[in-house]
């Protein structure tokens, strides 16, 4: 299978395509066939090497497609289905292993692009909206960078300032600072 691998870390220069084995699921693992790979800030890191993955690796973390084949004893998802996951490197292939127990089932109307697109950012903005902090109403809520994957859901409305139904109101910051 095709793969951007990387046998050194470093800048946008160390990425290579290359053909490598296609990988085989353990017990309790899946392998997908990759239609959509997600792009994140953190993939700058991990390329630069400040995670200490040992090279070679193929990076990316998030990404969706068809289950290809089920490893010994998976039971929740079968070959077929169609997926999304992340937090899990080697998502830059054409194929990629995941734990079943990970993925989640895309329903037919969220493409594989946008499922690929949201599921990073999905679990960051709803962490941020619902475990660090819970929003309640009256609340004011300043999204920083809010061009950017989590705050644009986070205001998926995409103005500066808007009130959300729910009783507070959401200001994204995208381009304009704050005195």
């Amino acid at each position: 299978m095709k793969a951007i691998q990387i046998t050194q870390t470093g800048g946008p220069e160390v990425m290579r395509i290359r053909e490598v084995p296609t990988p085989v699921p353990g017990p309790g693992e899946v392998l997908i066939r990759v239609a959509a790979s997600g792009v994140n800030f953190i993939d700058i890191y991990v390329r630069e090497g400040r995670y200490a993955n040992p090279v070679p690796f193929i990076p990316g973390q998030e990404a969706s497609g068809t289950i290809a084949a089920v490893g010994e004893g998976v039971k929740s998802v079968r070959e077929g289905d169609r997926v999304a996951w992340c937090s899990i490197l080697g998502t830059y292939a054409e194929f990629a292993l995941a734990p079943a127990d990970r993925v989640v089932p895309i329903p037919a109307v969220i493409s594989f692009e946008q499922a690929a697109a949201v599921m990073l950012q999905g679990m960051t903005a709803h962490y941020l909206s619902h475990s660090a902090y819970h929003i309640r109403k009256e609340d004011e809520i300043l999204v920083h960078a809010g061009a950017g994957g989590r705050g644009i859901i986070a205001d998926t409305n995409g103005e500066d300032t808007r009130s959300t139904g729910h009783g507070y109101s959401v200001y994204a910051g995208k381009g304009f600072a704050l005195t």
